[in-house]
């Protein structure tokens, strides 16, 4: 895993969901507890984004929505709708609902780098900003609402199981800024900050059942229930300006008012009129089922601490003898820090040293497992925990935490089909004991539009190439309501896995397979070849490609060269001189679905490309392997491949049962005639392609990719004389489980040539590669690749050129005893290449000139293996 350090600058959250802990005691019915926000499968996702939008959009992260107004038509139970950072001057009216377990949530997805606001912007709305009305089953989290000064921006009517989530919503002249009406059932208000200048911020209707308040600040306003059976009111904070706090009136049966802050004097001074100051207020009498406890009073307003079934109590005792409530209640001063500024989103902590700190009652109804910052609870080692269950929960919205660190991040690949996917995960670092997982996470992998905001430590994401891929993370422990996060940029590489094909000519010039003519390529020409679908892998997802490619009747010496996917012409992959017929496995990048083929020569040349298979991010792994010879008609009997004659080779011996296909390094030797071999899957009928073309008494490599059946493969020699064949296994594809756990990372360029001494680790002088010397071919790692993904093996297009004498090429991994295997045959003053695939050692594949005469040697790089999370 690579990893650079970054800092960010945050502005908005977006929190964990509201997860209800502790029984609640038999009179109170509290809503269910919606999950901590996590990452969503892509099936299950809509995006809104009103910059990135556009005429005609799905929802799809390639086309999200322009308004939320249009996600909310469409959105199915089990769907969540991501809302990215901008403004949206609309009102949306809920119409859809979810279902008990699968609710439709609208998220807004905040990050340090951007905020959500809905409603009246500029002036240019009017009304409610979000209704429910008769819905049931949905949740809205994260959004700041600009409101209409007369209306309540958030109305919730008739509807059941609505959660409203950290929010932050101003009212002034309206009836409330979350106003819940109309008969609702378990309706929770969480984790929001909510102002009302002159009347409650919540306001809950009679006949309104099993609302859950927890963890909000309410400022300025307090909260006003009236005939609200079954209300539960946990872990808020409540300052106003000289009015009542919380005020639960009328046939409110069943309520529970726990671990509360409250302080209904916004200036810390004494008001002018303490009689409407009180802090909470209970009308229903004790027998109906209510329980008021754990709440921390400030009394520096003057006004009552409590009036209880119409009886005024201006101190705790008195209050507490006359009720049998509050026994734990404390009326101090709470030690609020005073406003810490997140925009639309301010929140009100206490200090460490409160009494607010490790007293609150853990098993209170309504009971989260984080506070309004998303940060589980933690327990000061400074102060004594005097509360109850583990002890050290905190009265109020806010848990007191200590300075938090920078995180843990890791990056990997995961398992399974998709060799592209990776796990990300996140662990925050917090300075004090807690009793669970917090902090907001933001997740931006490379090649995603957007972020992943959620509490999940572990995010799976899918690159949409191989190579190195990257995520952008950023831990908030103030769910990004201000600038101070930690970050993180960590990194893997990722690799394709193979599917292999029946030998298939895609291109004749001669022809006119691929071609409209039998016309040449001409000098410095180039030809386009499409890559169609490869055993069910759409042509679309296919990365790279294994092409024989077969140059004939070139006019003059030259080579064939792959353009890049970035333009750029790559180094040779097939050299050749005038008049003569040579082929070459390539390794090659796939371009808008083709791959382009340039004459880099002075004359015309004939090109033919025979497809063998591609890479993608589905298929079979690859295991390297240390050279075996498997084939030598030499050997034994020296039974040479007779004129038109075929072999059948049993590799079963050699490699796994699933194993589904080889490479083999294929040598032809002492032809008596000119002809082709073909190498293909046993059972299957002689392919039009073929693999090695030879005259005369040459002897001539070439690497072969073919798919084994049975572990067989078939070789033909179309020729009218006989040739001796030899093949060394150098790898097979198959699957994990049969140890073919490796995947190939295209990566295409020049990396050694001896005649600059460019690249080359050698002990020897520079020049010519002298005889009977090895050197190393630093494999692209250190600027191409991550180094917490070992690379196993590299694919290496070799060519010798300005040999002094006849000899061969061997590959093989540094710090390995070098093998008897070949994999480039030259003869004295001729240029010949040969793609090799060698296992790696270090990051370096040897190289060895085993001839009696100099020769410079080049190595042009087409891609590298590397393990896989296997």
């Amino acid at each position: 895993m690579d990893r650079r350090m970054w800092a960010g600058l945050a502005v908005v959250p977006l929190l964990g969901g509201v997860g209800l802990v502790g029984p609640a005691t038999p009179a109170v019915a509290a809503a269910p507890a919606p999950v901590a926000p996590a990452a969503v499968s892509s099936a299950n996702e809509l995006y809104v984004s009103g910059k990135d939008c556009a005429p005609g959009a799905d929802g799809t992260e390639a086309a999200p929505y322009c308004t939320i107004s249009a996600a909310a038509a469409v959105a199915q139970p089990g769907q969540t709708v991501l809302v990215q950072p901008g403004d949206y001057p609309e009102t949306v009216t809920f119409t859809r609902s979810g279902t008990e377990t699968a609710p439709i949530t609208f998220r807004a997805v905040a990050t340090w780098s951007g905020r959500i606001t809905v409603g009246n912007i500029g002036d240019t709305v009017v009304g409610t900003v979000f209704r429910f009305t008769g819905v049931h089953d949905v949740v809205v989290e994260g959004f700041i609402v600009q409101d209409t000064d007369t209306v309540a921006p958030v109305v919730v009517d008739a509807s059941t199981r609505v959660t409203i989530n950290d929010i932050a919503a101003h009212a002034y002249r309206a009836p409330a800024a979350v106003h819940v009406t109309g008969n609702s059932t378990d309706v929770t208000i969480s984790r929001a900050f909510l102002t009302h200048m002159a009347a409650p911020a919540i306001r809950i209707d009679p006949g309104v059942r099993g609302t859950v308040v927890v963890n909000n600040q309410l400022h300025m306003g307090g909260l006003l229930a009236t005939d609200a059976p079954g209300t539960v009111i946990t872990n808020n904070t409540v300052l106003t300006n000289c009015v009542r706090g919380i005020d639960v009136v009328g046939n409110s049966t069943g309520l529970s008012v726990q671990n509360n802050i409250v302080r209904t004097s916004l200036g810390h001074v004494a008001c002018k009129t303490p009689q409407d100051a009180i802090a909470i207020v209970v009308a229903a009498p004790p027998a109906m089922g209510t329980v008021t406890d754990y709440n921390l009073i400030d009394p520096i307003s003057g006004g009552p601490l409590y009036q209880w079934a119409g009886t005024t109590y201006s101190d705790l005792s008195t209050f507490q003898a006359a009720t049998g409530q509050g026994g734990r209640d404390l009326a101090a001063d709470p030690l609020i820090v005073g406003s810490t500024s997140g925009g639309p989103k301010t929140f009100f902590p206490a200090n460490p040293t409160s009494p607010a700190v490790d007293s609150a009652n853990a098993l209170a109804p309504g009971v989260t497992r984080t506070d309004m910052l998303g940060n589980p609870h933690s327990d000061n080692p400074a102060v004594a925990n005097t509360g109850t269950g583990n002890g050290f929960h905190d009265r109020g919205a806010v848990e007191a935490q200590g300075s938090p660190g920078n995180g843990q991040y890791d990056i990997r690949q995961k398992r399974g089909d998709d060799s592209f996917a990776v796990t990300a995960t996140v662990t925050p670092q917090f300075a004090w004991p807690v009793d669970g997982e917090g902090g907001t996470i933001s997740y931006r992998f490379d090649g995603k539009r957007y972020s992943t905001v959620t509490s999940a430590r572990s995010v799976a994401s899918s690159f949409r190439q191989a190579g190195v891929g990257c995520v952008s993370i950023a831990i908030s422990y103030t769910g990004f309501r201000w600038a101070e996060t930690k970050g993180d940029y960590v990194c893997t590489t990722v690799g394709t896995r193979y599917t292999p094909s029946a030998p298939t000519r895609l291109l004749d010039t001669r022809s006119r397979i691929g071609t409209a003519t039998t016309t040449p390529v001409p000098a410095n020409g180039e030809v386009t070849v499409p890559i169609p679908a490869v055993n069910g892998v759409p042509a679309a997802e296919i990365v790279a490609v294994v092409l024989n490619l077969t140059v004939t009747a070139p006019s003059t010496a030259g080579f064939i060269s792959v353009r890049a996917p970035n333009g750029q012409l790559n180094s040779s992959s097939v050299n050749f001189v005038a008049n003569e017929t040579v082929p070459n496995l390539v390794m090659t990048q796939v371009n808008g679905g083709v791959v382009r083929l340039v004459n880099r020569s002075g004359g015309t040349v004939h090109l033919l490309a025979d497809l063998q298979g591609a890479y993608s991010r589905q298929g079979s792994g690859f295991k390297a392997l240390d050279p075996i010879r498997v084939l030598d008609t030499r050997a034994g009997t020296g039974v040479p491949l007779a004129a038109n004659g075929e072999r059948r080779l049993d590799l079963s011996g050699k490699l796994p049962a699933d194993a589904t296909a080889a490479i083999l390094n294929v040598t032809v030797t002492g032809p008596t005639t000119a002809g082709v071999l073909s190498v293909y899957p046993d059972g299957s009928p002689v392919p039009l392609a073929s693999n090695l073309n030879f005259v005369a008494q040459q002897t001539i490599p070439n690497l072969v990719v073919v798919p084994v059946v049975a572990g067989k493969i078939m070789f033909r020699n179309a020729s009218s004389g006989t040739t001796h064949v030899v093949a060394d296994l150098a790898g097979y594809f198959g699957s994990a489980a049969s140890g073919a756990d490796q995947t190939y990372v295209p990566w295409e360029g020049r990396i050694a040539d001896s005649r600059d001494d460019s690249g080359w680790s050698r002990v020897l002088h520079p020049g010519p590669f002298p005889a009977f010397a090895e050197g190393g071919a630093p494999l692209c790692v250190s600027w191409c690749g991550s180094g917490d993904v070992p690379v196993t093996a590299g694919v290496l297009n070799l060519t010798v050129t300005e040999p002094k004498t006849a000899g061969v090429l061997t590959a093989y991994p540094r710090g390995a005893a070098r093998p008897t295997a070949s994999n480039v045959n030259f003869v004295a003053g001729e240029t010949a290449s040969n793609l090799v695939v060698s296992k790696a050692g270090s990051n370096y594949v040897n190289v060895f000139n085993n001839s009696s005469g100099t020769a410079h040697l080049i190595a042009d790089q087409s891609g590298y293996f590397i393990a896989s999370a296997y």
